[in-house]
């Protein structure tokens, strides 16, 4: 994927209608649009290619499972005319090491979770982080998802994948986090949802984003 803006939109919506426009509207400020299950499981697989007329198409199905369903599943997902998928770590190597085979064969990018950007990540995934980013590395993943709420796991998770890996980051708006910090953290690309999605003029509230990344890149 290549950086232009820095922006992703968290394409939270579970209309088909209001997805398309939003999108449309958006279109020239974002560098990928990233969907959800929400999104899929009240439109359908098809509103993968809908959408990709406007911008790549990251599929946030956080997979998570034995290598061969990963393979099977991200398989029909690339096949549905996503670019990337988002996979979970925890499941161990050789699970995100069959998804990241299949993407280098079709091209395509896989982002792994290391730590969610909800204040409930804490429980738990921070503890695992680290190792599942250094695993990422090794597995020649495309990139990390990394909390934009918590720029600090941002600079260190860097640390761990260095340059060769990029990493996309949530949290930024709606909780709390902001495009500038995260950027400033090591991140390339923010992710932003409710912010773009529900304001009223969702093209002009990607365009202030962009103008704060330009900033700081």
């Amino acid at each position: 994927m290549e950086r232009k803006t820095g922006l992703i939109l968290a394409l939270d919506v579970t209309d088909r209608e209001k997805a398309v426009k939003i999108s449309e509207k958006v279109a020239g400020y974002v560098d990928a649009i990233k969907i959800g299950y929400p999104l899929v499981l009240s439109t359908g697989m098809d509103m993968i290619s809908k959408l990709a007329e406007y911008a790549p198409i990251i599929a946030d199905f956080k997979v998570a499972d034995i290598p061969n369903t990963n393979r099977l599943i991200c398989e029909q997902v690339f096949k549905a005319g996503a670019d990337a998928v988002i996979v979970q770590g925890f499941t161990g190597h050789d699970s995100l090491e069959a998804a990241v085979k299949l993407a280098k064969e079709q091209d395509k990018d896989i982002y792994v979770v290391t730590e969610m950007s909800h204040p409930g990540a804490l429980d738990f995934m921070q503890e695992v982080g680290e190792g599942i980013a250094k695993m990422a590395a090794d597995a020649k993943a495309s990139g990390v998802v990394a909390p934009a709420t918590r720029p600090e796991r941002v600079t260190e998770i860097r640390k761990i994948i260095g340059n060769e890996l990029s990493i996309i980051s949530p949290g930024v708006g709606a909780q709390g986090g902001t495009a500038s910090d995260v950027i400033k953290a090591g991140a390339d690309w923010v992710i932003v949802g409710r912010s773009i999605y529900q304001s009223d003029e969702p093209d002009m509230a990607a365009k202030k984003l962009v103008d704060e990344i330009k900033e700081v890149i």
